[in-house]
């Protein structure tokens, strides 16, 4: 069987479009956007069906980094290209021949570079033009220890998108749907790419297997029976086919061996059909793939209570006050605090000698500094009704999404001494090792601690660093309090698990997102955009990442090969 339109391509030179876009997620269709508006004709491949467009960005918070935003400015918060400049590079710490043409990390900071000037000029006036909107309190991700030179967001510089993930792609399918409309763009639903066609030595089209249709709702997982073969051509083919987070074989076959061995158990952050695929397949074509052991993996993952993809995680983003513990039940050093540093948190756990560790909090904490990741779990923002998800921030009870969580995730326990607690996170492990009394004694010294003036603690000097920004202030820092408060209780305790999410490495691509061969030349008629390309050329993170800059990445990539590709046709 040969999928409609693959007979005429595959019979001669006649071409199905100006360009095949393999993927689409985000980065994908602002691509596509891209050439439509400059009366390109696009075909949009994609594994899945329609009712997952939009990909993984779908499912995100929908956190944005902007440099010297309004908002920013209207929070007294005093940020310049200089100063996130200063915190990108500490942060990414590229050391793979940044200055050499043929270094991995050439290229990625390269794109750094252009990615800065885009966040701190053009990005949010473009977005603000096709009606996007933030919520008015800059969240403070990443946040380090402060120290300039560190690791780190010195300064608050995620916005929260209102819409959630379904607000920053919605402006690109509703752009797309209309150029399908005018006979722009072509979707080919549940086409699974397995070979990029090389003539020549160029990139001239795809080949690959038509599923079976699939009624699955958007997330879960759909069936892989093949139903016949179908053949695309095209002068340019853009891979957005994102990473490799939904794949635990290939998280742990790339695993850094920096970090030890790959934990044994991982929960996942995004849907299965983030497999990548289409990087192996790629890289077969001629293409170079870059910093394959980087990730972005996050420590601070609960199993989910309704999982829509196999073992499907949330990931809390929680303000500095819950108290964060190895699996033995020992209290972690810096940089192992809520909110402060990702990888320094992932260094320290897979030190310990497990693939979990503990928060320690009590409700007073909860009710306040809980966030969960994901547009699922934000309704009102994803709704985007701001005056009752601001309502919601400031009361003190818990938000509905987490009191779910208290009552039905798998992860939590509550108790109203230290002693029961310690019990009951024993008996979800089943391996007994926290030790009530030890647990006690160190929550006590924090205790003591969080009301010594002269505290060098660095959790209690990073609450007080919290507590003086106006926006955690208000709405995400819990007042200093000691967490055996009686008044402040129950005290609950989360296993946190390691959860898999992005993938930094990926395809090198030079500044118009053209895909690079092993010596540096551009393979002809091939580019990649998002999180295939490490969100640009090949990781533009580094080994860290700032937050709010992924789906900015996929934004910015997408644009940047949208663009070009319309000056190569």
């Amino acid at each position: 069987m040969v999928a409609p339109g693959a007979g005429l391509a595959s019979a001669g030179p006649s071409q199905d479009a100006d360009a095949i876009i393999v993927g689409h997620g985000l980065s994908g269709l602002v691509a596509a956007c891209e050439l439509v508006n400059r009366g390109r004709k696009v075909l949009i491949v994609d594994q899945e069906s329609g009712q997952n467009l939009g990909g993984q960005a779908h499912w995100s918070l929908g956190g944005l980094f902007f440099v010297d935003s309004p908002e920013q400015r209207l929070a007294g918060i005093r940020d310049s290209p200089e100063r996130a400049r200063r915190d990108w590079f500490a942060t990414a710490g590229f050391d793979r021949g940044p200055h050499d043409p043929s270094g991995e990390d050439y290229w990625a900071r390269r794109w750094a570079e252009k990615y800065l000037e885009f966040a701190a000029g053009e990005k949010r006036s473009w977005l603000a033009g096709m009606g996007m909107m933030w919520v008015p309190v800059v969240g403070w991700a990443e946040r380090g220890d402060g120290r300039p030179g560190t690791p780190g967001n010195t300064v608050p510089r995620f916005h929260i998108s209102l819409g959630t993930g379904p607000g920053v792609v919605e402006p690109f399918v509703r752009r797309i749907r209309e150029a399908k409309r005018a006979g722009l763009v072509r979707f080919a639903f549940r086409h699974q790419v397995d070979e990029l066609v090389v003539t020549g030595g160029e990139v001239t089209g795809i080949r690959g297997s038509v599923l079976a249709p699939s009624s699955a709702p958007r997330g879960r997982v759909s069936s892989r029976e093949r139903a016949g073969d179908f053949a695309f051509h095209a002068p340019l083919v853009i891979v957005a086919s994102g990473g490799i987070g939904g794949d635990h074989d290939l998280v742990r076959r790339n695993w850094p061996a920096r970090l030890g061995t790959p934990p044994a158990y991982m929960s996942t952050g995004v849907p299965a059909h983030v497999d990548g695929r289409m990087l192996g397949i790629t890289e077969r074509a001629g293409a170079r793939l870059v910093n394959r052991d980087r990730m972005w993996h996050y420590t601070e993952g609960i199993r989910n209570h309704s999982s829509i993809w196999p073992g499907h995680g949330i990931r809390v983003l929680g303000a500095p006050t819950s108290m964060w513990f190895d699996a033995e039940g020992e209290r972690f050093p810096s940089p192992g605090i809520p909110s402060f540093d990702t990888l320094g948190t992932l260094e320290l756990i897979q030190r310990s000698g497990h693939d979990y560790s503990w928060f320690v909090l009590n409700k007073r904490i909860i009710e306040k500094e809980f966030v969960l990741s994901g547009s699922e779990q934000n309704p009102e923002l994803t709704a985007k009704n701001l005056p009752l998800y601001l309502a919601n921030r400031a009361i003190d009870d818990v938000p509905k999404p987490v009191q779910a969580f208290l009552d039905r995730g798998p992860d939590f326990v509550t108790a109203s001494s230290v002693e029961a607690l310690a019990a009951k996170m024993n008996r979800l492990t089943g391996d007994g090792l926290i030790d009530a009394a030890g647990l006690r004694r160190q929550i006590a010294h924090r205790d003591r601690e969080a009301f010594n003036p002269r505290s060098t603690d660095p959790q209690i000097k990073g609450i007080r660093r919290s507590l003086a920004y106006v926006g955690d202030n208000l709405v995400r820092t819990t007042p200093m309090h000691r967490i055996l408060d009686r008044d402040a209780g129950p005290l609950i305790a989360i296993k946190m698990n390691i959860l898999t999410r992005k993938t930094l490495g990926g395809l090198q691509t030079d500044l118009s997102g053209r895909v690079l061969d092993a010596g540096g030349s551009p393979v002809p008629g091939l580019l990649a955009v998002g999180e295939a390309a490490g969100f640009g050329g090949g990781g533009l993170h580094g080994y860290r990442a700032l937050e709010g800059t992924f789906l900015g990445g996929c934004l910015f990539t997408g644009r940047q090969a949208g663009r070009a590709a319309h000056r190569m046709l």
